[in-house]
């Protein structure tokens, strides 16, 4: 569709995206509706503080009865509080929406929900610190044009030469059916600017375009501010994103780069040196290749950050990147899926602009400062991390790299107030020695997922007073938890409150057999408290799993059909949560045999495809095994040789080295006869987690992952004793 079909005269109809957006007073289902989806119209809202108010009429004669409802109503206030602050921050999303969707289509507010917000702040807090980064600082409006020229350089590379007012003819918002790229993975997925009619090159003047209308670019980038910049100004040119793990090389880096259909690929001038057994396979599929600063680059390889500094920095128009529907996919992240490789999890409009109120869901204002050391090409990192900053409009110190060393001289030198974590970081902390900058600090407020009850403890009576904000949730998924009462080991509440606003539930799960449990009818069965149970939440129109790039294949198993009822269907999250008494939800485990270390989901399938690649090994079973002190489950593989071959640990660490990111690395190696399976010959992996790693109760040749002296060493009982007290990192 073209340019002039996206500028509404007025009395024209409305496009989808403003129709979608007018659903809250129109009486439609709008965008917030089934969790964040829920509409609240304005003048409703005393009706609906009424309703809220309702269970506190309640609770005196429910107190007098001494009914058993009292451990979960005692939370009352707090769950009505959190459910006040939940609609203020739905109807303030609301409303800038129905802004954006009634902008001029020519101004920046006009465009994707990323576009017009960075716009709003630029123009509301201009000399706001937004970005803190080493010694660079960058204020609002330094970040809106920053990113405004990364968008007229790729803008650039699509054919279209706006010139320095921004105005052109030759770009506009392309329809689903006119953006797929020769190769896409997902043809028919997300919004993107177009160049109108296919002729925008000639239009503009420009030379041949390297960049289809509504291509993929991926960002191979440690977290910087340039990530940011040619993020945002994809985001501004209406292309689609692919955040590439920076660990990835050879063949799960190519399949990445495949599976979302990428067309071009932007990679960190440090990463040249281990990517180059990789460019000529890059070159074979036809990626056009950048590099993001400059440096003695390879041929055929230019300096991206050289053309952005050469375009100016005005604004471009928000046609060139608002969506045809909110649901459009705009941004892929990759997750480790159960199949084994990295799975390009389609991000929509939608889930951005639900990303941009999850500070304020956290208590956040705009006038904290965020520490956030977390990868970017992650979704804690960039949606909840950079994108909930942008909802608040505050500060955020990043880091291109995590050390606990410097974590509380940063919190002094930036008055930092609040951290993003992940619970390994939390461990981290609590496990360095005892220094004069973590006393007298700013912060007040940890937010994150993963932390361990016992580090938790440890984290709050070392580093406290603060509040420890535990959450949950799944880049592809449709639902969320927040423990907001601080509850000490719990990742959120299921009051009626809360499931009422953000709707999900926990059913009976047969881990043996890897099902749900069904009644005779054929529906699935809720759990009582203190019974684990699967986290499923249901799929709307509204609430939609947009799944993966690629095949429906890749989404096997994560819809769930005729749950409660004929004809429903939820999105299955893969883990088992415990709801208590009291409405507290804590995480049990993950179902199947994929298990989490170092905050990262880790597909046993995928690691033991690696090692059975090695010609020495016949066969291979990998698992996940506690470790003290450690949260998740760190690797271990059993490992049969193939006769007559010998164990080549030199051969072995370089192979793993190259083709498994570091989390999913085995951390632990057995050497066996043979492998023990069950009746039906599959492999034992729940007792071999069981039977660990001690070299005292095993006869078996164990050898441990020495990150220091970059090899598989023998498990002795010293090195064991190390690990145990510390002293050994794995």
């Amino acid at each position: 569709r073209g340019v002039c079909q996206r500028r509404r005269a007025h009395g024209k109809e409305r496009s989808q995206l403003e129709r979608e957006a007018l659903g809250f007073r129109e009486g439609g289902t709008g965008m917030f509706a089934s969790g964040w989806n829920q509409t609240v119209p304005t003048e409703e809202a005393g009706s609906m503080a009424a309703l809220l108010l309702l269970p506190l009429l309640l609770l005196l004669p429910l107190l007098l009865l001494k009914l058993h409802l009292w451990p979960q109503l005692r939370w009352l206030p707090a769950d009505l509080a959190f459910a006040l602050r939940a609609l203020r921050c739905k109807r303030a999303l609301r409303a800038r929406a129905l802004a954006a969707a009634a902008a001029d289509p020519e101004s920046p507010e006009g465009g994707c929900s990323l576009a017009w917000r960075l716009a709003e702040l630029a123009r509301q807090r201009p000399a706001h610190t937004f970005l803190i980064h080493g010694s660079r600082r960058f204020s609002y409006s330094e970040a809106e044009r920053e990113s405004n020229r990364a968008a007229r350089a790729f803008l650039r590379a699509l054919g279209w030469d706006g010139g320095p007012g921004g105005s052109d003819s030759g770009a506009g918002s392309a329809g689903e059916g006119e953006r797929a790229a020769p190769g896409a993975g997902d043809a028919a997925a997300g919004s993107g600017a177009g160049l109108a009619g296919g002729n925008g090159a000639a239009r503009g003047g420009g030379a041949a375009a390297l960049l289809a209308p509504g291509a993929t670019v991926a960002l191979l980038l440690p977290a910087g501010p340039e990530f940011l910049w040619l993020w945002f100004g994809l985001a501004k040119a209406g292309l689609r994103t692919a955040f590439v793990p920076t660990a990835l090389r050879r063949g799960p880096l190519l399949h990445c780069l495949r599976s979302c259909g990428a067309r071009a690929l932007v990679l960190a001038p440090e990463f040249l040196e281990s990517l180059e057994p990789d460019l000529p396979a890059l070159r074979g599929m036809g990626l056009h290749l950048w590099a993001a600063g400059p440096g003695t680059h390879p041929a055929a390889i230019s300096d991206l950050l050289a053309e952005v500094s050469a375009e100016v920095d005005g604004p471009v128009p928000g046609y060139l990147s608002s969506p045809q529907s909110i649901t459009d996919t705009c941004l892929y992240i990759f997750t480790s899926g159960t199949t084994g490789l990295p799975k390009a999890a389609r991000i929509s409009h939608l889930k951005i602009l639900q990303c941009q109120g999850f500070y304020q869901l956290c208590g956040v204002h705009q006038e904290d400062v965020i520490y956030l050391a977390l990868p970017l090409y992650h979704m804690s990192g960039s949606l909840l991390g950079v994108v909930g900053c942008l909802g608040i409009g505050a500060t955020v110190v990043l880091k291109s790299k995590f050390s606990a060393g410097q974590f509380w001289e940063d919190c002094q030198q930036h008055r930092v107030t609040v951290f993003q974590y992940i619970g390994e970081l939390c461990r981290y902390l609590v496990n360095q020695p005892l220094s004069k900058a973590e006393h007298g600090h700013k912060v007040r407020l940890a937010v994150g997922s993963g932390l361990r009850p016992d580090t938790w403890e440890r984290f709050v009576r070392r580093f406290g007073p603060l509040q420890v904000l535990e959450t949950y949730g799944l880049t592809e998924g449709n639902v969320a938890t927040i423990n907001y009462t601080g509850q000490q080991g719990a990742v959120g509440r299921a009051s009626w409150l809360y499931k009422h606003i953000f709707p999900f539930s926990l059913i009976r799960y047969d881990v043996t057999i890897g099902e749900p449990i069904r009644d005779p009818r054929g529906h699935c069965v809720a759990t009582s408290p203190g019974e684990p149970g699967l986290l499923v939440a249901p799929v709307s129109q509204q609430s939609p799993f947009l799944g993966y790039a690629g095949g429906p294949e890749l989404a096997q198993g994560k819809l769930l059909k005729d749950v409660f009822r004929p004809g429903d269907v939820f999105f299955n999250t893969g883990d088992l949560l415990v709801c208590d008494d009291q409405g507290f939800l804590r995480f049990h485990d993950r179902t199947g045999d994929t298990f989490r270390w170092k905050g990262e989901n880790v597909a046993t399938t995928e690691v033991a495809e690696v090692f059975e690649a090695l010609d020495f090994l016949q066969e291979v079973n990998v698992y996940g095994v506690t470790v003290p002190g450690h949260e998740g489950r760190a690797g271990m593989a059993a490992l049969v040789l193939r006769p007559p071959h010998s164990l080549d640990l030199m051969q072995l660490y370089t192979h793993v080295s190259e083709n498994l990111p570091p989390y999913a690395r085995p951390r632990f190696l057995r050497l066996q006869e043979s492998l023990a399976t069950t009746e039906t010959f599959k492999q034992q992996k729940v007792r071999m987690a069981e039977e660990g790693f001690d070299p005292s109760t095993l006869s078996d040749p164990l050898y441990v992952l020495d990150q220091a002296a970059g090899a598989y060493l023998p498990l002795t009982p010293t090195r064991y004793s190390a690990l145990l007290a510390g002293d050994l990192r794995i």
